[in-house]
């Protein structure tokens, strides 16, 4: 199997770990760099000193990308920062190859209909890097849901805050993608995780409403606190879900909380750890996922990619439900710039 690579930094190097992991040898990797100064990282995002990535992990690179799409790979990872991705998307797409674009899809909806129909004409496989459907907490959570445990949801708040420096440690954060306008940073497309798993859990809301913007004393040009509001519908009902982003908390902060009327479930995705309590307040369910490795995420999303691949499966986040989550977090961006709420029925 051939891929090509474009972006080789944190995220990218850790795809190229996890395919040599999975498929060793077997596997021949391709990069498009033209820029060829990202430093070889580990998996705890630390430089490794003395090597170089096409060293490292036998990388054959191309300077040109139709030289590199020449070499007919069967899927493009698509890694490089958001405003970047669909252009080199479609590109990839029409000489023919799947696709794995890291979340976001995009940082606006240009071009993301045309990639759609590309991607349905030619079938082609396309993921979206939403390695979080893949945790264990919100696999569980999901299940709950499903089960209906705590009887008619009422209310939901999930929260993600890490501070931003302390991300790449490697590098100065007001040269990263999530500090700059014009990449397509800012924590509301940095952190859509939350926003695609919510639209998971409880689909696309009716409207969104956010406050916040760049509050902190960082240095950048992009939001770095929100509060978001939507109106989900479950069982033609209007459900409050909220969510906090931000890029200033210590120690970071994840988690979400689903409230019915029945009971609670509490989530926090860095203790690992999902509790039920019910109707009373007794916990009836206490789940740890202690000593589950963050890689595995990764891990999962590929070999499920590979499947995806080898005609096993579909996409799990596919172009459509990509698409998606980025028009939730769209219309918050749009909402955070007008102080409109905005209808995302229309």
């Amino acid at each position: 199997m051939k891929i090509l690579m474009v972006g080789l930094g944190g995220i990218g190097q850790r795809h190229v770990r996890n395919l040599r992991t999975l498929l060793g040898s077997e596997i021949e990797i391709l990069a498009f760099r033209f820029r060829n100064n990202s430093p070889v990282l580990t998996d705890q995002l630390k430089i490794e000193e003395g090597s170089s990535l096409e060293e490292k992990y036998a990388i054959r690179v191309y300077a040109d990308l139709d030289q590199a799409l020449a070499q007919k790979p069967e899927a493009v990872f698509v890694c490089n920062p958001s405003s970047l991705h669909l252009p080199i998307a479609l590109r990839a797409a029409q000489a023919g190859c799947h696709l794995f674009i890291e979340k976001p899809l995009s940082h606006n909806f240009e071009q993301v209909e045309e990639l759609i129909n590309l991607v349905e004409s030619r079938n082609i496989q396309a993921a979206v890097g939403y390695q979080m459907r893949f945790h264990p907490c919100l696999q569980r959570l999901h299940a709950l849901i499903q089960e209906t445990s705590i009887g008619r949801i009422l209310t939901v708040r999930a929260e993600v805050g890490e501070y931003l420096p302390g991300w790449h440690t490697y590098e100065d954060y007001r040269q990263m993608y999530a500090s700059k306008q014009e990449l397509g940073g800012g924590v509301i497309l940095s952190q859509i995780h939350e926003l695609d798993y919510l639209y998971w859990l409880f689909g696309l809301p009716r409207c969104v409403f956010a406050l916040g913007g760049q509050m902190s004393s960082l240095d950048l040009d992009v939001e770095d606190t929100v509060e978001i509001l939507m109106e989900c519908v479950m069982d033609g009902r209007s459900v409050p879900v909220s969510v906090h982003q931000d890029y200033v908390q210590r120690p970071p902060s994840r988690a979400c909380q689903i409230i019915g009327d029945a009971g609670k479930i509490l989530v926090d995705l860095r203790a690992l750890t999902v509790d039920v309590f019910d109707s009373l307040g007794n916990q009836v369910e206490s789940t740890s996922y202690e000593g589950f490795q963050r890689n595995q995420l990764f891990l999962d999303e590929l070999k499920y990619f590979l499947e995806c691949l080898q005609g096993k499966q579909t996409p799990l986040v596919g172009i459509r439900a990509g698409a998606q989550s980025l028009r939730m977090a769209l219309a918050a961006k749009e909402s955070l710039a007008t102080g409109k709420v905005v209808n995302l029925t229309r």
